[in-house]
């Protein structure tokens, strides 16, 4: 039941004074009659209903030790609070504390415990790359960055297990049957596909059955999808540091057929390609698809199907995101960014 404010209390010797039963007040402030009781004693015995002054209880860390505490998890993020209880407590030879203590500190501190973003891992020579690239095309208003195409590939895997599927269990039925959720191992099948934005359109969606050589990439993918969109709309294309688009057949082909490229592009910075977002995009898109795919033919409509559909407002937005985007990894240092 929930715990009577003081407005409430006086709120409710008014409503008894009137002569209102004790019943009906009761059902009124969703309270029992003994609560009501014991709110008329206490205003006889004291004359008020404000709360009572309540004694705080001691606390068991010093000023130094919440400190401490905060220090060592801001210099060592993925440590844990039992790491820094024991540390604690080796000091102190006495009146130990739990971590339960430790975090309640860090909660007053703002530091809760939450799972990591995961990314790629950046060498000092990719972060100084980033930085260096941004610095350049962040003063590149959005009329510049609406004259190119993005490009990239993206895997989709016909089952996987992303942590967002939710269940109602009782406690001993972790394991039972009809409770788990069984996938193939290393993922199961999958369907890889290559698209390119503009800010005037979406390219098809290229499938990509088997591996990208270089040869493939330019027979299946650029000679009839990039080539005519960069020609008609006079576009500059780019696309990252896979094998397949560095290889030596492929820079030929691009300069033999007059194609900008944005070169370099900083590798491992899918940050800085707007059609990241737009995989993730089409992604749940198909998620939310009833009934879900079951066959990587399926999976491949649905993919054709929404890619379709994805309207190009999308589009635009995340190609103008370019210099916010620039601006996030210089603020960064050129570490990763939230996008």
């Amino acid at each position: 039941m929930p715990r009577l404010r003081e407005n409430e209390r006086n709120q409710l010797i008014g409503m008894i004074r009137g002569g209102v039963s004790v019943s009906t007040v009761a059902h009124h402030f969703n309270v029992t009659r003994r609560t009501v009781y014991v709110t008329l004693q206490r205003e006889r015995a004291t004359g008020s209903q404000k709360d009572r002054p309540r004694r705080l209880g001691r606390r068991k860390t010093t000023d130094k030790e919440d400190t401490f505490i905060r220090l060592s998890h801001l210099r060592d993020r993925f440590k844990t609070a039992g790491q820094t209880t024991a540390e604690i407590n080796n000091i102190r030879q006495s009146n130990p504390i739990s971590k339960w203590t430790v975090l309640r500190r860090l909660k007053t501190f703002g530091l809760r415990a939450r799972p990591p973003a995961c990314r790629t891992r950046l060498t000092s020579y990719n972060i100084r790359n980033r930085h260096d690239w941004v610095r350049i095309h962040s003063f590149w208003p959005r009329q510049v960055w609406n004259n190119h195409m993005f490009s990239d590939e993206s895997k989709f895997l016909l089952e996987r297990q992303d942590g967002r599927k939710r269940l109602f269990r009782s406690v001993n039925e972790r394991f039972v049957p009809q409770c788990l959720s069984q996938a193939r191992a290393f993922g199961g099948r999958s369907v890889m596909v290559w698209g390119g934005i503009t800010a005037a359109g979406k390219t098809p969606l290229v499938t990509v059955h088997g591996s990208l050589t270089a040869r493939r990439y330019i027979d299946e993918i650029l000679r009839p999808q990039v080539v005519p969109a960069i020609h008609n709309q006079g576009l500059t294309f780019m696309q990252d540091n896979a094998p397949a688009h560095r290889a030596r057949i492929t820079d030929q082909f691009l300069y033999e057929n007059n194609i900008p490229v944005l070169h370099p592009w900083p590798p491992y910075s899918p940050d800085l390609n707007p059609i990241a977002h737009l995989w993730d995009l089409l992604d749940r898109r198909v998620r939310m698809r009833q009934p879900q795919p079951q066959t990587l033919l399926q999976l491949e409509r649905a993919l054709h199907e929404e890619w379709d559909n994805i309207p190009q407002q999308a589009v635009q937005r995340l190609i103008g995101s370019m210099r916010r985007r620039c601006q996030a990894v210089i603020l960064s240092r050129g570490h990763h960014t939230r996008y």
